[in-house]
């Protein structure tokens, strides 16, 4: 690695200080209280956090609870089409993610760019299989058939938590 290269990669990815998201809006912790956000490859700070607390939780639940009806009534497609926009966006961010990622938790920067962030975008929330219109029944879920497999091959959701059958 160059020495432009280090300090690219060692310069913090960070904003100085992260608020709440709620409603829309960003929103300082209702006590004004912060926390340092350290990372683990330097043992230094890169930004502070809100500490949120109670108050801040209830106005998170309050603005998803109000966002809760328009979004349900959004057709399925068209909710499908945003969480794609998302997963994009995620995607067209890949590097400048995966370094906040490494930064934030010291995974190596491949781990982050190869395995987690793309996985995430991958997943289930974001690219669905089937999102074009007339393809998702009304809960946004694909209208195809699950694979059938052999009855042997079947789990029972008591299976797998220790539950036994009697």
């Amino acid at each position: 690695m160059t020495k432009v290269d280090l300090n690219i990669a060692l310069k913090s990815p960070f904003a100085t200080r992260y608020e709440n998201y709620i409603g829309g809006e960003w929103r300082g912790p209702k006590a004004g209280k912060y926390f340092d956000n350290i990372s683990p490859i330097t043992g230094q700070p890169v930004c502070e956090i809100a500490r949120s607390d109670a108050s801040d939780i209830e106005a998170a639940l309050d603005a998803a609870h109000a966002a809760k009806d328009a979004w349900g009534r959004t057709a399925p497609a068209e909710r499908a089409q945003m969480l794609n926009k998302i997963a994009d966006r995620i995607e067209a961010n890949l590097e400048k993610i995966a370094l906040a990622e490494t930064w934030d938790n010291g995974k190596p920067i491949r781990e982050t760019m190869a395995a987690d962030i793309p996985l995430a975008i991958d997943h289930p929330l974001f690219r669905r299989r089937d999102p074009r219109p007339g393809r998702l029944d009304q809960r946004g879920r694909s209208r195809h058939r699950r694979l059938s497999f052999p009855r042997a091959a079947r789990r029972r959701r008591s299976d797998h938590c220790g539950i036994s059958r009697s």
